[in-house]
Protein backbone atom coordinates (compact mmCIF):
# COMPACT_ATOMS: atom_id res chain seq x y z
CA UNK A 1 0.00 0.00 0.00
CA UNK A 2 1.84 3.21 -1.21
CA UNK A 3 1.23 6.22 0.40
CA UNK A 4 0.01 9.61 -1.16
CA UNK A 5 0.54 13.06 -0.18
CA UNK A 6 -2.06 16.25 0.19
CA UNK A 7 -1.19 19.42 -0.63
CA UNK A 8 0.76 18.86 -4.08
CA UNK A 9 -2.14 20.51 -6.42
CA UNK A 10 -1.93 23.99 -7.84
CA UNK A 11 -2.15 26.26 -4.47
CA UNK A 12 -4.77 29.24 -6.36
CA UNK A 13 -6.88 26.08 -8.03
CA UNK A 14 -6.89 24.01 -4.94
CA UNK A 15 -7.88 26.90 -2.47
CA UNK A 16 -10.45 28.12 -4.97
CA UNK A 17 -12.42 24.10 -5.14
CA UNK A 18 -11.69 23.79 -1.42
CA UNK A 19 -13.26 27.22 -0.49
CA UNK A 20 -15.79 26.86 -3.41
CA UNK A 21 -18.96 27.22 -1.42
CA UNK A 22 -17.50 30.12 1.26
CA UNK A 23 -16.42 32.36 -2.08
CA UNK A 24 -19.18 33.10 -4.42
CA UNK A 25 -21.28 36.53 -4.82
CA UNK A 26 -23.45 37.20 -6.90
CA UNK A 27 -21.34 38.94 -9.14
CA UNK A 28 -19.26 35.81 -9.51
CA UNK A 29 -21.73 33.38 -9.95
CA UNK A 30 -21.52 29.86 -9.11
CA UNK A 31 -18.00 28.18 -10.41
CA UNK A 32 -19.48 25.47 -12.37
CA UNK A 33 -21.02 28.68 -14.35
CA UNK A 34 -18.17 31.01 -14.74
CA UNK A 35 -16.19 27.63 -16.26
CA UNK A 36 -18.63 26.34 -18.53
CA UNK A 37 -20.95 29.76 -19.53
CA UNK A 38 -24.60 29.83 -18.72
CA UNK A 39 -25.76 28.23 -21.95
CA UNK A 40 -25.52 24.66 -20.44
CA UNK A 41 -26.20 23.28 -17.23
CA UNK A 42 -23.61 21.06 -15.91
CA UNK A 43 -24.54 17.32 -15.24
CA UNK A 44 -22.48 17.16 -12.47
CA UNK A 45 -21.13 19.29 -9.74
CA UNK A 46 -17.59 19.72 -7.96
CA UNK A 47 -19.55 17.82 -5.07
CA UNK A 48 -20.73 14.77 -6.79
CA UNK A 49 -17.09 13.86 -8.00
CA UNK A 50 -15.63 14.17 -4.56
CA UNK A 51 -18.53 11.30 -3.08
CA UNK A 52 -18.06 9.35 -5.64
CA UNK A 53 -14.17 9.64 -5.26
CA UNK A 54 -14.48 9.02 -1.20
CA UNK A 55 -17.13 6.00 -1.87
CA UNK A 56 -14.54 4.05 -4.52
CA UNK A 57 -11.65 4.91 -1.81
CA UNK A 58 -13.76 3.51 0.47
CA UNK A 59 -15.46 0.59 -1.17
CA UNK A 60 -12.38 -0.29 -3.16
CA UNK A 61 -9.10 1.47 -1.98
CA UNK A 62 -7.59 4.78 -2.34
CA UNK A 63 -6.17 3.61 -5.97
CA UNK A 64 -9.55 2.67 -7.41
CA UNK A 65 -10.43 6.72 -6.73
CA UNK A 66 -8.12 7.42 -9.97
CA UNK A 67 -9.80 9.75 -12.37
CA UNK A 68 -10.21 7.28 -14.73
CA UNK A 69 -11.83 5.09 -12.76
CA UNK A 70 -13.68 8.13 -11.38
CA UNK A 71 -14.94 9.08 -14.69
CA UNK A 72 -16.48 5.31 -15.33
CA UNK A 73 -18.12 5.67 -11.87
CA UNK A 74 -19.53 8.86 -12.90
CA UNK A 75 -20.69 7.73 -16.63
CA UNK A 76 -18.47 10.55 -17.95
CA UNK A 77 -15.33 10.69 -20.00
CA UNK A 78 -12.21 11.67 -18.28
CA UNK A 79 -11.60 14.57 -19.86
CA UNK A 80 -14.71 15.91 -19.01
CA UNK A 81 -13.86 14.92 -15.47
CA UNK A 82 -11.10 16.93 -15.44
CA UNK A 83 -13.47 20.43 -16.34
CA UNK A 84 -14.66 20.12 -12.63
CA UNK A 85 -11.18 18.89 -11.05
CA UNK A 86 -8.15 19.84 -12.79
CA UNK A 87 -6.00 17.07 -11.69
CA UNK A 88 -5.41 14.28 -9.31
CA UNK A 89 -3.85 16.34 -6.65
CA UNK A 90 -6.53 18.61 -6.31
CA UNK A 91 -8.96 15.62 -6.13
CA UNK A 92 -6.98 14.31 -3.28
CA UNK A 93 -6.88 17.50 -1.29
CA UNK A 94 -11.19 17.72 -1.78
CA UNK A 95 -11.71 14.01 -0.91
CA UNK A 96 -9.10 14.48 2.47
CA UNK A 97 -10.74 17.87 3.30
CA UNK A 98 -14.07 16.72 2.88
CA UNK A 99 -13.66 13.58 5.41
CA UNK A 100 -12.30 15.97 7.93
CA UNK A 101 -15.24 18.11 7.70
CA UNK A 102 -17.37 15.07 8.70
CA UNK A 103 -16.54 15.57 12.26
CA UNK A 104 -19.17 18.07 12.61
CA UNK A 105 -17.15 19.52 15.36
CA UNK A 106 -18.93 22.30 17.56
CA UNK A 107 -18.33 25.51 16.10
CA UNK A 108 -18.26 29.15 17.77
CA UNK A 109 -21.75 29.96 19.05
CA UNK A 110 -22.89 26.28 19.34
CA UNK A 111 -23.36 23.92 22.21
CA UNK A 112 -20.66 22.12 23.54
CA UNK A 113 -19.86 20.49 27.29
CA UNK A 114 -18.09 23.50 29.91
CA UNK A 115 -15.10 20.93 31.16
CA UNK A 116 -12.24 21.27 28.36
CA UNK A 117 -11.55 18.08 28.63
CA UNK A 118 -14.47 16.31 27.95
CA UNK A 119 -14.34 18.65 24.58
CA UNK A 120 -11.39 17.11 23.67
CA UNK A 121 -12.62 13.71 24.15
CA UNK A 122 -15.26 14.75 21.33
CA UNK A 123 -12.67 15.33 19.22
CA UNK A 124 -10.71 12.13 19.86
CA UNK A 125 -14.13 9.96 19.30
CA UNK A 126 -15.18 11.46 16.26
CA UNK A 127 -11.51 11.51 14.74
CA UNK A 128 -11.65 7.79 15.55
CA UNK A 129 -14.72 7.12 13.70
CA UNK A 130 -13.79 9.32 10.60
CA UNK A 131 -10.93 6.74 10.58
CA UNK A 132 -12.86 3.90 11.07
CA UNK A 133 -15.10 4.93 8.40
CA UNK A 134 -12.48 5.88 5.57
CA UNK A 135 -9.54 3.42 6.40
CA UNK A 136 -7.82 5.00 3.14
CA UNK A 137 -7.15 8.21 4.77
CA UNK A 138 -4.31 5.98 6.75
CA UNK A 139 -2.86 5.85 4.11
CA UNK A 140 -2.54 9.93 2.90
CA UNK A 141 -0.13 11.82 4.68
CA UNK A 142 -1.45 15.69 5.40
CA UNK A 143 2.18 16.72 6.34
CA UNK A 144 1.06 19.52 4.22
CA UNK A 145 -2.50 19.32 4.65
CA UNK A 146 -5.63 20.72 2.64
CA UNK A 147 -6.52 23.88 4.07
CA UNK A 148 -10.03 23.72 3.21
CA UNK A 149 -12.99 24.42 5.93
CA UNK A 150 -12.67 21.04 7.55
CA UNK A 151 -8.92 21.56 8.17
CA UNK A 152 -9.84 24.86 9.68
CA UNK A 153 -12.57 23.78 11.54
CA UNK A 154 -10.99 21.19 13.80
CA UNK A 155 -8.10 23.35 14.25
CA UNK A 156 -10.38 26.03 15.60
CA UNK A 157 -12.56 23.72 17.78
CA UNK A 158 -9.52 22.66 19.79
CA UNK A 159 -7.72 25.88 20.59
CA UNK A 160 -11.40 27.41 21.63
CA UNK A 161 -11.05 24.25 24.20
CA UNK A 162 -8.10 25.06 25.26
CA UNK A 163 -8.51 28.76 25.27
CA UNK A 164 -10.41 29.08 29.15
CA UNK A 165 -7.23 27.02 30.12
CA UNK A 166 -5.20 30.61 31.17
CA UNK A 167 -1.98 29.51 29.52
CA UNK A 168 0.02 31.53 27.21
CA UNK A 169 -0.78 32.01 23.26
CA UNK A 170 1.91 30.12 22.38
CA UNK A 171 1.38 27.12 24.96
CA UNK A 172 -2.37 26.98 23.69
CA UNK A 173 -1.66 26.30 20.23
CA UNK A 174 1.44 24.10 20.58
CA UNK A 175 -1.45 22.09 23.35
CA UNK A 176 -3.60 22.13 20.32
CA UNK A 177 -0.81 20.92 18.12
CA UNK A 178 0.11 18.50 20.36
CA UNK A 179 -3.41 16.80 21.45
CA UNK A 180 -4.20 16.85 17.25
CA UNK A 181 -0.81 15.09 16.65
CA UNK A 182 -1.38 12.14 19.49
CA UNK A 183 -4.92 11.76 18.25
CA UNK A 184 -4.73 11.60 14.54
CA UNK A 185 -1.81 9.55 14.52
CA UNK A 186 -2.97 6.81 16.73
CA UNK A 187 -6.33 6.68 14.62
CA UNK A 188 -4.50 6.64 11.59
CA UNK A 189 -2.32 3.52 12.62
CA UNK A 190 -5.34 1.87 14.15
CA UNK A 191 -7.33 2.61 10.14
CA UNK A 192 -3.88 0.98 9.02
CA UNK A 193 -4.23 -2.37 10.68
CA UNK A 194 -7.49 -2.75 9.84
CA UNK A 195 -6.61 -2.03 6.32
CA UNK A 196 -3.80 -4.08 6.11
CA UNK A 197 -6.25 -7.21 7.60
CA UNK A 198 -8.96 -6.21 4.94
CA UNK A 199 -6.15 -6.14 1.95
CA UNK A 200 -4.05 -9.53 3.17
CA UNK A 201 -7.10 -11.31 4.59
CA UNK A 202 -5.39 -12.18 7.88
CA UNK A 203 -5.97 -10.96 11.05
CA UNK A 204 -2.64 -9.45 13.02
CA UNK A 205 -3.06 -12.22 15.33
CA UNK A 206 -2.82 -14.69 12.79
CA UNK A 207 0.68 -12.85 11.92
CA UNK A 208 1.79 -13.17 14.86
CA UNK A 209 0.93 -16.83 15.44
CA UNK A 210 2.85 -17.63 12.33
CA UNK A 211 6.08 -15.94 14.04
CA UNK A 212 5.82 -17.20 17.11
CA UNK A 213 8.93 -19.71 16.88
CA UNK A 214 10.73 -15.99 17.12
CA UNK A 215 10.19 -16.56 21.50
CA UNK A 216 11.05 -20.38 21.10
CA UNK A 217 14.07 -20.30 18.82
CA UNK A 218 15.39 -16.72 19.02
CA UNK A 219 14.41 -14.40 22.13
CA UNK A 220 17.47 -13.59 24.52
CA UNK A 221 16.17 -13.06 27.96
CA UNK A 222 19.72 -12.03 28.55
CA UNK A 223 19.83 -9.54 26.00
CA UNK A 224 16.17 -8.40 26.58
CA UNK A 225 15.69 -7.54 30.54
CA UNK A 226 13.05 -5.14 30.40
CA UNK A 227 10.92 -6.84 28.32
CA UNK A 228 11.43 -10.24 30.25
CA UNK A 229 10.73 -8.10 33.54
CA UNK A 230 7.30 -6.95 32.28
CA UNK A 231 6.59 -10.47 30.96
CA UNK A 232 7.35 -12.22 34.18
CA UNK A 233 5.46 -9.84 36.08
CA UNK A 234 1.94 -10.00 33.56
CA UNK A 235 2.44 -6.70 31.92
CA UNK A 236 1.57 -7.73 28.42
CA UNK A 237 -2.10 -8.75 29.68
CA UNK A 238 -4.49 -6.23 28.70
CA UNK A 239 -7.09 -5.65 31.29
CA UNK A 240 -9.66 -4.68 28.37
CA UNK A 241 -8.34 -7.44 25.90
CA UNK A 242 -7.69 -4.64 24.17
CA UNK A 243 -4.05 -3.53 24.48
CA UNK A 244 -4.40 -0.81 21.41
CA UNK A 245 -6.97 0.65 23.26
CA UNK A 246 -5.59 0.86 26.83
CA UNK A 247 -2.78 2.57 25.38
CA UNK A 248 -4.47 4.71 23.23
CA UNK A 249 -6.39 5.84 26.61
CA UNK A 250 -3.26 6.16 28.54
CA UNK A 251 -1.20 8.37 26.53
CA UNK A 252 -4.65 11.01 25.70
CA UNK A 253 -5.12 10.71 29.29
CA UNK A 254 -1.35 11.50 30.44
CA UNK A 255 -1.16 13.99 27.43
CA UNK A 256 -4.11 15.96 29.16
CA UNK A 257 -2.93 15.52 32.44
CA UNK A 258 0.72 17.47 31.52
CA UNK A 259 -1.51 20.13 29.66
CA UNK A 260 -3.60 20.54 33.12
CA UNK A 261 -0.44 20.76 34.97
CA UNK A 262 0.64 23.86 33.01
CA UNK A 263 -2.32 25.81 33.94
CA UNK A 264 -1.11 29.16 36.00
CA UNK A 265 -2.62 28.16 40.04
Amino acid sequence: MSERRSGEGQPDRTLALLWRNHRQTAADGPAETRRRGAGRRPSLSVDDVIRAGIRLADEQGLAAASMGGLAKELGVGTMTLYTYVPSKEELLDLMVDQVLGERELPGPGEPRPDDWREQVEIYSRQTRAMFQRHLWLSQVSTIRPPVGPGMLAAREYLLSALLGLGLSAPDTNTAALAITTYVDSAAGLEAESQLVERTTGQTNDAWWYERNDLWESYFDADRHPAMTAIWNANGYQSTTRDAAADSYRYGLDRLLDGIEAQRPR
